[in-house]
């Protein structure tokens, strides 16, 4: 006997592509990660900020304020112009997440202009997300158009309201609460069906007179309770360690954390009816997760993504518990401020629930 054999390392391996042959999940994948992912890196995440929406305040309401207006709009940085009737209410806007810029122009803006006071104006970021600060900088120094010359002094002062310290722990804490629920969420909940197969357990579940519905919010109870205590120590570390500030009431980050946790634990059920291997469970929980880490505005600036692509992420449960979130402890916003970002975690929960339950009825027959 040869200490190394082709014949028996071709034996082994010819099993192992039947293996992958039978394994359509699997086999999907490897050429499925790769076009996915080249996508969503060369066609959705773009750094190169275009169209956010601005909140306008328009005191003057003269030619030359519109016409400044204009230009800032002609720079492509901010696109859709919502009137505002004071400042306070742009920074409402703001909190709500509707708007990511405002614009301040003062009663007094002619005057300013024939006697060359600067600033002329005021622009209001949004900067929360660093990237969007930096987008906005570049109109301070837009010119004016006046009655003798374009003037390239400085324009508007910007006013970075949440995070004028560009701290990236601010940015990125917050967030991470749903990164890591996303992820442990859906892995954990992902194995629940199918550990209960792989064991024999599952026949004895059918046994028994639990309805489907029953068991699927049995099984994702006690990982409600888990969500919990991870927002909390991540909430925790975050103001002790990186000086975190929490603007808003923790009553309602846990509201919208709820609601949240629930919406992504029916994701890894649904996942878990699908999948016929705790490795398949793995496999789906990740490829789930990296479209929604890339593109909720987690890593990347979501008004730089093309309009398709922000349809698209509308969809995933961190897209708006991110706004939830950064809205609360960052922007110091009331749950009933946004409301329309739990319509849509509601919305997921029902619809997920009902495939999950439909599937599962569906594997026992």
């Amino acid at each position: 006997m040869t200490w190394f054999s082709f014949q028996r390392v071709w034996a082994i391996a010819r099993k192992e592509f039947s293996h992958l042959k039978r394994d359509r999940l699997t086999g999907g994948m490897v050429a499925g990660i790769p076009i996915v992912m080249t996508l969503l890196f060369g066609y959705a995440i773009n750094n190169d900020v275009r169209g956010l929406s601005a909140a306008v305040v328009d005191e003057a309401n003269t030619s030359a304020s519109r016409a400044l207006i204009s230009d800032a709009r002609a720079t492509q940085v901010i696109d859709e112009l919502i009137p505002a009737s004071n400042p306070w209410e742009i920074q409402r806007q703001m909190a709500r997440g509707r708007v990511s810029v405002g614009i301040y122009i003062p009663a007094d803006f002619e005057e300013r202009l024939a006697r060359g006071q600067r600033p002329l104006a005021q622009i209001l970021v949004d900067d929360s997300d660093p990237v969007i600060l930096s987008a906005v900088r570049g109109m301070a120094n837009l010119p004016v158009r006046s009655v003798n010359q374009a003037d390239e002094r400085q324009t508007f002062e910007v006013r970075a309201l949440y995070n004028p310290e560009r701290r990236s722990a601010v940015f990125i804490v917050p967030g991470l609460c749903g990164v890591i629920l996303t992820l442990t969420m859906v892995l954990f909940t992902s194995t629940a069906i199918v550990r209960e197969r792989e064991r024999g357990n599952l026949e004895l579940l059918i046994a028994t007179p639990v309805k489907p519905i029953e068991l699927m919010v049995g099984k994702i109870t006690p990982y409600v309770v888990i969500g919990y205590a991870q927002v909390s120590l991540i909430l925790v570390l975050g103001v002790w360690v990186f000086d975190v500030p929490i603007r808003g009431s923790l009553g309602d980050l846990y509201l919208g954390a709820g609601a949240f946790v629930a919406s992504v634990l029916t994701l890894g059920l649904l996942i878990s009816t699908i999948a016929e291997t705790q490795f398949q469970a793995f496999q789906m929980t990740f490829m789930t997760f990296l479209p929604q880490l890339l593109l909720s505005g987690f890593m990347f600036p979501f008004e730089g993504m093309p309009r398709v692509v922000q349809w698209l992420a509308e969809i995933f449960p961190l897209t708006h518990f991110l706004r939830i979130v950064r809205g609360i402890v960052l922007k110091d916003a009331s749950l009933s401020m946004l409301t329309a970002e739990l319509w849509p975690l509601a919305a997921f929960f029902v619809v997920v629930m009902s495939l999950a339950t439909i599937r599962f009825r569906k594997t026992l027959d």
